[in-house]
């Protein structure tokens, strides 16, 4: 995996570049994620920057991080007026990239963050931090851009941190199957491996023929449940497999 923290810096680019000059009437406006406004986005990302911010100082301190410890904040944010909360969001945004960035490289390789009963490398905090807030940059995107994907050069970093992802957001399916994955801008390999007992997502070669062929980015919103028709990219599929994928990730 190249570092995140290149692509991280992109994404929080593009978010503040989308957001400023948002007035109220497209800080209510539905976004893609159901039930939730723009407002709500920026709020879960703000909320979520405090807590990514909480955890890399717990990490660093070599501290216990409560386990209750997310409840206030969610509450804190879910308290604000929507100006506040993206006003308040993009100030948090900057906020956890320089605490990304200010860990010194002769401590990255050593910490432990805590992040529910895991703990994750430096690396990988940042990577799934990335993950998050790229995905809900596009949540906010294609509100006002149908035609929004992600950079390529931020889903060249997510391509390669989707396992731990898709072992939440996958479902079981009624069959054993195996579906080959071949990604394109950067080229990669992956099966999502089917059963009715659950699904994975694991790295390996698609083979000369694939099942599925579409861009990285695509597969990196289709993991997350993004990928509906209105918002795809013309897709090399085998038959009726990308909209089993579409129901084997329904996104979270």
């Amino acid at each position: 995996m190249d570092s995140p923290l290149g692509a991280l810096r992109t994404s929080v680019d593009r978010l503040h570049q989308l957001v400023r000059g948002l007035d109220e009437a497209q800080l209510e406006e539905p976004s893609y994620c159901e039930g939730w406004t723009v407002a709500d986005v920026l709020s879960h990302l703000g909320a979520g920057a405090v807590m990514a911010r909480r955890r890399m100082a717990v990490a660093l301190e070599g501290a216990v991080l409560p386990e209750d410890f997310a409840q206030p904040i969610w509450d804190e944010w879910n308290a604000k007026s929507p100006r506040t909360q993206a006003d308040d969001a993009l100030i948090e945004d900057e906020r956890v990239l320089e605490d990304f960035e200010a860990v010194p490289g002769a401590e990255r390789a050593g910490l432990a963050v805590p992040l529910g009963p895991l703990r994750v490398s430096y690396d990988d905090a940042v990577a799934l931090w990335l993950n998050e807030h790229a995905i809900h940059t596009w949540d906010v995107e294609v509100v006002f851009d149908p035609d929004a994907h992600l950079p390529h050069e931020v889903a060249a970093v997510m391509i390669d941190n989707l396992g731990l992802v898709a072992g939440f957001t996958a479902r079981p399916a009624d069959d054993e199957r195996e579906v080959r994955v071949r990604t394109s801008h950067p080229e990669r390999h992956f099966t999502v491996r089917l059963s009715p007992g659950g699904s994975e997502l694991l790295a390996g070669d698609a083979g000369a023929r694939p099942d599925v062929e579409l861009p990285a980015e695509a597969f990196c919103r289709l993991v997350y449940g993004r990928l509906d028709p209105d918002h795809s990219p013309p897709v090399a599929a085998n038959g009726e497999v990308l909209d089993l994928l579409r129901r084997v990730f329904p996104g979270l």
